[in-house]
């Protein structure tokens, strides 16, 4: 699982002269992992102390002249080297104050950057292709500088890192369309030359950046069309062929994106990205964010909004991601935990409770993204429908991309038969590469068009559980426009990767919605069946394994506690109170598929406090009702049902009373809730003192030795204290 943390603005930014240009023309780790070089896109270079938001030292060149490559530092040296007016090179110190009067070399020929790794010499990389070792080139500053490039090939992006203590440099480039990558060895010094494979669009690379893992350099770039693509060269590979290889690439990232603008993606560990530049999928159009997607699972973990103008521009280094935005240069901490399936999915239903739906078969990711042919067939369970659907036709069946055209003019009667044909007949496969092609043109057009809205074919996609939230985004929000709570059901049962905000949004929807409104949809029975049964149980009132819920021991365990006379019970007494649910039926079954979504503590607490006081109130008396219910022994959960767990309604209660709690305290209609509320905290705690006793007592007996003489009936007296 992947964070964002709390940023900070590192330094405020000078607008340039034209808007599209960035104020920032590069950032480059000092010596210390807390220090920071900051190059300007004029005349100046500022050192920063990262943690303190302090400048060090600030050194500018005299006016008309222009610094043209990011500053480096020499890691070797701890000097500091720039480049201005494309062949000057300026070497200096911290205690140098005038950039004027330190050591400069005028080379023969247009430098693109000076790059610098620990570990490593800082190297030249020339505009034609060229490198060389730093102190070589400034022991002879006019030697001859070779053309590596061919006419009209132009240098887009570079960078150098060392590894295997070998000291490599990576630049790509650009010729009549076409895109190459070239990696330079050095000691001993040999080139190679890769084709990149191209877009069918034939649009250049919007940015580069590479990383080391596991003994392979991985370059990693984003196109306009949000896809993100990976390839790999080997640290120890072959060196020395001649002519240009083929790079092959494999898709590691499509981003649910029409088209980006400036942007930059950047590998954060072998399977998180960030990207900055990009709309996020829950967020209306017009603004910017930055996100790190984790690529095996193809979902989106963190999420934030960067105000101002986006240059397509991010640095890395050490657990911090740097950002131009605006009028400011953020920097961000983050954190990228060990990958895995539940840590990806956040807080996930209980594992005891079965969902009763029926799995259907799903490609490996390696099938859907590279093409490998998988190991068995796979097969979707038929349903009555489909076979009936099969029987009855006989009409040429649609191509996918035909009834997509469809989806965009055709009457609603006719695109929902046509997505039911399509779905009834499609193999796992396929159904798992259109499902969210077709999702997102029917959300398209119903956002559109107000008259235009396939209830039956959207819960139809989601139903086959090929979808999720990342694909489709507008879906659940569209479903909540439409008052489609069905559909809602559906999502939130379904749907693995719901956005906090989105989940925050339903709770608000269905918490405000009338009792009467929801009475008249249809919901999934057996949901509804739950439900039913959980309001009918337990008008006896009992005991749980021999220990009282709050509900019969209320504040039994305050000491100072005296006993309330019989006609005040009825008022205080919770169980008189919820004998009846304090909201609907339908809307405690849509209420609780919201506390079986999955989400993180630390991302739904702010959006928690959107709600008002009267909605946290009566969520909390439905949470009440809920848990009282479940302490009864004439409620027993059915097997295989979805329903909330005893452990997702104390977190929920908690998430509530932290977001709330003043309000709550301030509020009159709370103070019983509130009272109920701590008696309940005291049965916990009382519970879990009587549990430990137990579990002293089944230790004792756990150490005592049996008899050997035990026949196949004894009874034995056992002394424990």
């Amino acid at each position: 699982m992947a964070t964002l943390n709390e940023g900070f603005t590192l330094c405020g930014l000078v607008q340039t002269p034209s808007a599209s240009d960035s104020a920032i023309q590069g950032i480059e780790l000092d010596g210390d992992s807390d220090h920071a070089v900051v190059t300007d896109s004029t005349r100046s270079v500022t050192l920063y102390k990262v943690s303190d938001q302090k400048p060090l030292g600030s050194w500018t060149v005299k006016q008309g002249q222009l610094l043209t490559c990011p500053a480096v530092c020499n890691f070797q040296t701890k000097e500091y080297v720039v480049v201005s007016d494309n062949k000057v090179i300026r070497v200096w110190k911290d205690e140098d104050l005038n950039l004027d009067k330190v050591f400069k070399a005028t080379v023969s020929a247009d430098v693109w950057r000076v790059h610098s790794a620990p570990g490593g010499e800082p190297v030249v990389l020339f505009q034609r292709g060229a490198v060389r070792l730093l102190d070589s080139l400034l022991s002879a500053p006019q030697q001859p500088i070779e053309d590596i490039l061919s006419e009209e090939e132009v240098i887009r992006w570079s960078t150098n890192m060392v590894a295997e203590k070998q000291h490599f440099v990576l630049f790509t480039t650009e010729q009549k369309g076409e895109h190459f990558l070239y990696v330079q060895r050095l000691n001993p010094n040999t080139l190679q030359k890769y084709r990149l494979e191209r877009e069918d669009s034939g649009a250049p690379p919007l940015s580069f950046s590479a990383s080391l893992w596991d003994k392979h350099i991985n370059l990693l770039y984003l196109y306009r069309n949000g896809c993100v693509y990976q390839s790999v060269v080997a640290v120890r590979g072959p060196v020395g062929l001649e002519g240009v290889q083929a790079l092959p690439r494999s898709l590691r990232l499509r981003l649910p994106v029409g088209e980006l603008g400036a942007a930059s993606a950047v590998a954060l560990d072998e399977a998180h990205v960030a990207v900055v530049g990009m709309p996020h999928p829950s967020a209306r159009t017009g603004k910017d964010f930055l996100c790190i997607w984790n690529t095996n699972f193809q979902t989106l973990q963190a999420g934030k909004e960067m105000v101002g103008r986006i240059h397509g521009q991010v640095w890395c280094y050490l657990g911090k991601l740097f950002v131009p935005h605006g009028k400011a240069l953020s920097v961000i901490p983050y954190e990228c935990q060990k990958s895995s399936l539940a840590s990806a999915l956040g807080k996930l239903q209980h594992a005891g409770i079965a969902v009763s739906r029926s799995s259907v078969a799903v490609p490996s990711w390696n099938t859907l993204l590279h093409g490998d042919q998988p190991q068995g067939p796979t097969k979707i369970v038929d349903t009555r429908r489909s076979k009936l659907r099969r029987k009855s036709q006989s009409a040429p069946a649609l191509t996918v991309d035909e009834v997509v055209e469809l989806i965009k003019t055709g009457p609603v009667e006719e695109v929902q038969r046509e997505v039911e044909a399509l779905v009834s007949r499609g193999e796992a496969q396929d159904l798992q590469l259109s499902v969210g092609w077709l999702a997102r043109h029917l959300v398209a057009r119903s956002q559109a068009e107000t008259a235009f809205y396939t209830p039956g074919s959207l819960a139809q996609l989601v139903q086959t559980q090929c979808l999720c939230h990342s694909v489709c985004p507008d879906l659940l929000l569209l479903a909540l426009e439409h008052k489609d709570y069905f559909l809602c059901q559906l999502c939130l049962q379904l749907f693995p990767d719901i956005p906090e905000v989105v989940t925050c949004a339903c709770l608000k929807t269905f918490i405000s919605v009338p009792d009467g409104d929801v009475e008249m949809v249809s919901l999934e029975p057996d949901s509804v069946s739950l439900m039913e049964g959980l309001v009918a149980a337990g008008a006896r009132g009992g005991q749980q394994n021999g220990f009282s819920p709050p509900l019969f021991e209320e504040d039994s365990c305050d000491a100072h506690h005296q006993p309330k006379p019989p006609q005040h019970q009825d008022k205080k007494n919770p169980t008189l109170q919820l004998e009846v649910c304090p909201v609907g039926l339908h809307k405690a079954v849509l209420l609780n598929e919201v506390l079986q979504t999955p989400y993180s503590d630390n991302l739904l607490l702010p959006h928690l406090k959107d709600l008002n006081a009267q909605q946290v109130i009566l969520f909390l008396q439905y949470l009440h009702f809920v848990y009282l219910k479940y302490s009864q022994d004439v409620y027993t959960q059915t097997p295989g049902l979805r329903s909330p767990t005893v452990t997702q309604i104390i977190d929920w209660v908690c998430l509530l009373l932290d977001a709330h709690f003043t309000v709550l305290v301030m509020a009159p209609d709370a103070k019983g809730l509130l009272s109920n509320l701590q008696s309940f905290v005291k049965s916990q705690v009382k519970l879990f003192s009587e549990l430990g006793k137990i579990e002293g007592s089944l230790q004792e007996l756990h150490k005592m030795k049996p008899s050997k003489d035990i026949s196949q009936y004894s009874i034995e007296v056992i002394e424990l204290f």
